[in-house]
């Protein structure tokens, strides 16, 4: 079936760039920081124009997962999730993929904060493009991008032309109501020199999922509605070609009522009861705010140029999780109270940065680019359980404070970073990079109640100096045709472990840093009469002193345990047979698997697959426009992705009774949509997982604290969004 499946897709389908172009053109990108082609990049690079990504109503992370080959998301509420490139990923509360906006790093590089599970989803309506790098990117971007780099780079104000674009649209999600979306953008010159881009959008998500009264559960329907909202503001100054100054403002709000899980089969991990449901007994809240500001200098001196770039970052999640179901029967027993108990959270992440860089300009026999780099981190983590009389939010105040925990942290980086490309005549680049990199971090942890022992506070701290670096030999067969290797370091840092003075010896205070090297290579090519682009490259991956949780002397800490092992081959191929019709193709097959056995805490054992990398992913693309009269343009497509079984989120307890990890079945994502571009008018209509798959994309515990955590011994998992059915109307003033 899949295979009918796929060749019907290759007939029909779309990826969605715009298909009257005519030929594929090389991208430039600036991934590397300064500006190339895809062809010229020595490494494996992914770029989604802002034309696809408005084509495939694509404003989040899960809707362009089938344009990037080896890239997945763990995710099981919007706005927070877990990137995953190549494979890396054993859990965790450490990012392994760095994510950008423009020139600002987003998101924490330290594994205190929950960087793993927060990473900067933007909304991508007027962006200029989405670049992906694979592979570690230790030697440009330092920390956190062992994975691999996602950067979100946004369309600059424009001093020559006057752009006012709203777009409106509804859908309908199955399983629930109607979804509401909305975006405008303006861009007004002042003057020759100066002008003003600034851009909203506003969208409104129907909950899918309903709680069905299971073991005295509530009654409600579509549960994990959400809302998404916010804007981007820039001013550009360009007095001449050389000089240029940009200031940006991003604010956005997402805020969700409860998390996109549904209640699962522990062994199979089919959907339970018959539908989507989870059991709710006290209703949740998750909500992440972004807000981004930057100011960006770049001036060209003749000899050199000279970028500035400085940031200021604030994220703040706020969340209120049901644990009813887990702990409210211990909590009775102890206190012979009846309650419902919920864990409330604040995590505030307020960032700074500030890089500075210079540059050569192209033309010379190498290409060199020297910077600095300062981060300035302060977290905040707040924890409490609240017990509330059942069926309400009302506290119960005859209850002794149950657990509070609150853990403040800093971490501060200083770095420095080189890369040049020495040209060996037309045909033969070497490029090389290295950066250093040293991090201190503090730690204080205030916690109370019945629960943890009573009062305490801790302290922590620690430091370290990283050395990383990449090597990357070229070859240009020709102008359009090249193959390369590369050879990279990257890291993810350490950090300290909070525990009490009284600590037996032997367990760790602090814990390093992990790292991969890594080993490509790769060709590229495009066709002379530029129908056809072609892109493949094979990795080997070795993770060394992965970071993972484990129990020593008692007490639960970070360490540095296994290693882990990631071999794969990733393609991407785009083909335009006949004029306005496209064709492509991008897939990965990656064999990512443990080389030892982790602690019993982890769960993972020798041989064992990574969590959430499936062996084979695929997607198969077509766009197809034509003229319709003398003013109007019609447009079609549809695409297909494919996933292989996965292995879920390492689980002891499942592993030992079954002799291996639990398994993630595998599914397929069929997407379409049509529409007219009639002057300054479009109409599109569209679908979303036109086969209504229950992909499963997170798999949480089936117990804590020893109880099961839903009802009947389910496990709870991440599920992909239904299917949905839409249109959208754009007008260009």
């Amino acid at each position: 079936m899949l295979k009918s499946l796929l060749l019907t897709s290759m007939a029909l389908a779309v990826a969605s760039a715009y298909a009257a172009e005519p030929e594929v053109q090389q991208v430039l990108i600036t991934a590397q920081k300064r500006t190339q082609t895809t062809l010229d990049v020595a490494q494996s690079v992914s770029v989604i124009s802002g034309e696809t990504l408005e084509r495939e109503q694509a404003s989040t992370f899960a809707d362009y997962l089938k344009l990037v080959p080896s890239l997945q998301l763990v995710q099981s509420t919007p706005g927070e999730g877990r990137l995953v490139l190549r494979g890396l990923d054993t859990g965790g509360v450490a990012s392994t993929v760095a994510v950008y906006l423009d020139e600002t790093p987003f998101g924490s590089s330290s594994g205190l904060v929950n960087g793993a599970v927060l990473a900067g989803d933007f909304d991508t309506f007027d962006m200029a493009r989405v670049e992906v790098l694979r592979g570690p990117q230790g030697a440009v971007y330092g920390a956190s991008s062992l994975g691999g780099l996602l950067k979100f780079v946004t369309n600059a104000p424009d001093t020559e032309n006057f752009v006012l674009r709203a777009r409106a649209g509804a859908a309908t999600v199955e399983g629930g109501k109607l979804a509401y979306r909305s975006n405008l953008v303006v861009n007004t010159p002042i003057s020759d020199t100066l002008a003003f881009r600034a851009s909203g959008s506003y969208t409104k998500e129907p909950g899918f999922i309903d709680s069905i009264g299971t073991e005295g559960s509530d009654r409600a329907n579509d549960i994990n509605g959400s809302r998404n909202y916010g804007g981007r503001a820039s001013l550009l100054y360009a007095p001449n070609k050389d000089f240029s100054l940009r200031l940006s403002a991003v604010a956005q709000n997402i805020e969700v009522d409860s998390s996109s899980v549904v209640e699962s089969d522990p062994e199979t991990l089919a959907t339970l009861h018959g539908r989507q449901s989870s059991s709710q007994f006290v209703p949740q809240l998750h909500d992440v705010n972004y807000r981004v500001y930057n100011a960006t200098l770049n001036w060209n001196m003749g000899w050199a140029a000279l970028t500035s770039s400085t940031s200021a970052a604030r994220q703040k999640q706020t969340y209120r999780d049901d644990a009813t179901y887990n702990l409210s029967a211990l909590i009775a027993s102890i206190f012979e109270t009846p309650n419902e108990l919920y864990l409330a959270q604040n995590t505030n992440l307020k960032k700074f940065t500030q890089e500075v860089r210079l540059s050569s300009n192209p033309g010379g026999a190498f290409d060199w680019l020297a910077g600095v780099y300062y981060t300035d981190e302060e977290g905040l983590i707040k924890q409490r359980y609240a017990p509330v009389n059942p069926g309400t939010l009302t506290p119960i105040t005859a209850l002794p404070l149950l657990a509070r925990v609150e853990l403040a942290s800093k971490y501060k980086e200083y770095a420095a970073f080189a890369n040049t490309t020495f040209h060996f005549g037309p045909r033969y680049d070497l490029d090389l990079g290295a950066r250093y990199s040293h991090n201190k971090q503090d730690a204080q942890q205030a916690q109370d109640g019945a629960l943890v022992g009573g009062p305490s506070d801790l302290t922590a701290e620690s430091s370290e100096h990283v050395f990383t670096y990449a090597v990357a030999p070229k070859f240009k067969i020709d102008d359009r045709n090249s193959l390369y290797a590369r050879a990279a370091k990257g890291f993810r840092p350490g950090g300290p472990n909070v525990l009490p003075p009284n600590a037996p010896a032997g367990t760790p205070t602090t814990y390093a840093s992990d790292s991969v090297m890594s080993y490509e290579i790769g060709y590229k090519s495009l066709s002379a009469d530029g129908k056809l682009s072609f892109e493949v490259a094979a990795f080997h991956i070795e993770w060394k002193d992965i970071q993972l949780l484990a129990v020593v002397n008692g007490f639960g800490v970070n360490t540095n345990g296994v290693g882990a092992t990631s071999n794969g081959l990733e393609f991407n191929a785009t083909l335009r047979p006949l004029q306005g019709l496209r064709l492509s193709a991008n897939g990965s097959y990656n064999k990512a698997r443990l080389d030892g056995d982790t602690d019993p805490l982890v769960g993972g054992v020798k041989g064992d697959r990574l969590p959430f990398s499936p062996k084979l992913s695929m997607a198969l693309m077509a766009d197809y426009r034509w003229a319709v009269g003398d003013t109007t343009q019609a447009f079609a497509g549809a695409s297909v992705r494919h996933l292989s079984d996965q292995s879920a989120s390492f689980d002891g307890a499942y592993r030992t009774a079954h002799g291996r990890q639990r398994e993630v079945p595998s599914y397929n994502v069929v997407d379409a949509h049509v529409g007219l571009e009639m002057g300054t008018w479009t109409l599109e209509a569209y679908g979303k997982n036109l086969g209504n798959s229950h992909g499963k994309v997170s798999t949480g515990a089936q117990t804590a604290n020893g109880m099961n955590v839903a009802p009947g011994g389910a496990i709870n998992t991440g599920v992909i969004a239904p299917r949905t059915l839409g249109v959208t109307l754009t007008k260009e003033f």
